[in-house]
C-alpha cells in the first residue's frame, strides 16, 4: 500500500483518538415477542479486528445488521464514532459490509464490481483507476481487473467482494460470515489473509462467525454471545484460559468441568473428595473446576494437582493423540502431543494418574456448568 493512501485513510480515520469507531449503549432488537439481543452495550477501538462469536440464533449477526443500519434496534442508541447512526440508511453509514453470498455483479468485470461504488461517488477517473488497481493489489489479484466473477475460484471472489468494500476507505467493515462457503484449506489461508489487510489497511474490522478457531485467529478481540446477550468480551487469549463461564469454555474449545467446592483461599475440594489448586479471584461455595485437555500430563509430574483414572479410549487425530479418562470425578479428556508417533499413550484400560498446575485451573460457576452439560 503506498504513502498516499495511507495518508487518505489516516485522515480519514483521525478524528478524536479517544472515540471508539463503533459504540453500542443497551441495545435491544426484537422480533414480535422473540428478544434477538437483550441490552449488549460495547465499544470497538479505532483500527481494531472485533469478532462477534456465538452459535446460530444467539443475536451476532443481528447486532452486524444493526451496525450497518439493516435493521434498526428497538431501544439502545448506535454511534459511528460520534454520531448516532440509529434511524439513518446503510448507504449514509461510514460502513462496508461483506456477506458471505459475495454479491458480486456477473455482468461487470472484477475492475467494474469494485470501482462500483467509487462510480456512484462521482469521483474522478484518475483517481478512481488508481485506487481500483491499488485495492486489487492488496488482495492479490491485480492481474483479474478484466476477468468476470465466474471465471475466478471462491477465494478469489471473496477478495474482490472485500476489495469493493475496501476501496471506499469505510470506518468500519463489516464481515458476515464470509468464510463460509469456502472449503476448510481455503477458510485458512484466507483467515490469515484477512488478517494481513486488516493490519496493512488499519481499518476497523467487525467480523460475525460461529467458527472459534476463526474467531480467535484473527481477531484482537472477541465477544461470545449467547441469548442476545454477550457472555465475556476480551481478548483470545483471556477467553481461552480464564472464561468466565462454563458456556464460553464449552464454546471455546474443550473443558473438563470438575464440580467441588471451595475450600480455603486456593483449594476446591471435588464431589470425590479430591482436593485441587486454583486460583479462585475472591469465589466461594459450589463450582467447577475447568482444565482443558491439552494442560493435562498423563502421569506425574505435570504439576501438583493430581488425578487417578483409567483410559477408556484413545484416539490419533494427527497433532495429538485424544485420550479419554474415567475419574471418580468425572471423564476427562487429554490432548497428549504427539512427540513420538504416538508411543508414549497408554492403551485403554490402563490406570494413570493426570497431572496438572494449579494456574492452568479456571474456576466457574457449578449451576452455570450443569446447565452448560444439560444443553449439550
Amino acid at each position: 500500500m503506498t504513502d498516499t493512501t495511507r495518508e487518505r485513510q489516516g485522515s480519514n480515520l483521525s478524528q478524536t483518538p479517544a472515540v471508539a469507531d463503533v459504540r453500542l449503549e443497551d441495545v435491544v432488537k426484537r422480533f414480535d415477542d422473540s428478544t434477538a439481543v437483550d441490552g449488549i452495550s460495547l465499544e470497538i477501538p479505532r483500527g481494531s479486528f472485533f469478532a462477534l462469536l456465538g452459535p446460530s440464533g444467539c443475536g451476532k449477526t443481528t447486532t452486524l445488521r444493526m451496525i450497518g443500519g439493516f435493521e434498526e434496534p428497538t431501544e439502545g442508541r448506535i454511534f459511528l464514532g460520534d454520531q448516532d447512526v440509529v434511524g439513518r440508511p446503510p448507504y449514509k453509514r461510514d460502513v462496508n459490509t461483506v456477506f458471505q453470498s459475495y454479491a458480486l455483479f456477473p455482468h461487470m468485470s472484477i475492475e467494474g464490481n469494485v470501482a462500483f461504488g467509487l462510480e456512484r461517488k462521482r469521483v474522478p477517473k484518475d483517481e478512481l483507476k488508481g485506487r481500483v488497481a491499488e485495492i486489487l493489489e492488496l488482495v492479490g489479484l491485480s492481474g483479474f481487473a478484466k476477468r468476470k466473477p465466474r471465471q475466478l475460484s471462491g477465494g478469489q471472489q471473496q477478495r474482490v467482494a472485500l476489495a469493493r468494500a475496501l476501496v471506499n476507505h469505510p470506518r468500519v467493515l463489516l464481515l458476515d460470515e464470509p468464510l463460509g462457503a469456502l472449503d476448510l484449506k481455503l477458510r485458512k489461508q484466507m483467515q490469515l489473509e484477512l488478517k494481513r489487510i486488516q493490519h496493512e489497511v488499519g481499518i476497523t474490522f467487525v467480523h460475525v462467525t460461529h467458527d472459534q478457531e476463526e474467531a480467535m485467529t484473527m481477531a484482537d478481540t472477541i465477544a461470545v454471545m449467547s441469548g442476545g446477550k454477550i457472555e465475556q468480551l476480551g481478548p483470545p487469549t483471556e477467553l481461552y484460559e480464564r472464561p468466565a463461564t462454563a458456556f464460553v469454555a464449552g464454546f471455546l474449545g474443550v473443558s473438563n468441568l470438575l464440580p467441588g467446592t471451595v475450600e480455603g483461599a486456593d483449594a476446591i475440594r471435588l464431589d470425590e473428595g479430591t482436593v485441587v489448586r486454583a486460583v479462585l479471584n475472591g469465589r466461594s461455595g459450589q463450582v467447577a473446576a475447568g482444565v482443558r485437555p491439552e494442560k493435562i500430563s498423563i502421569g506425574a509430574g505435570g504439576g501438583s494437582n493430581e488425578l487417578p483414572g483409567t483410559i477408556s479410549e484413545t484416539a490419533y487425530i494427527g497433532v495429538a493423540t485424544q485420550v479419554v479418562v474415567r475419574t471418580a470425578a468425572g471423564t476427562v479428556q487429554v490432548f497428549a502431543q504427539n512427540m513420538d508417533a504416538g508411543g508414549r499413550i497408554p492403551a485403554p484400560g490402563t490406570n494413570v494418574v493426570l497431572s496438572w498446575a494449579p494456574e492452568s485451573t479456571f474456576v466457574v460457576d457449578r449451576a452455570d456448568s450443569v446447565m452448560e452439560e444439560e444443553t449439550e
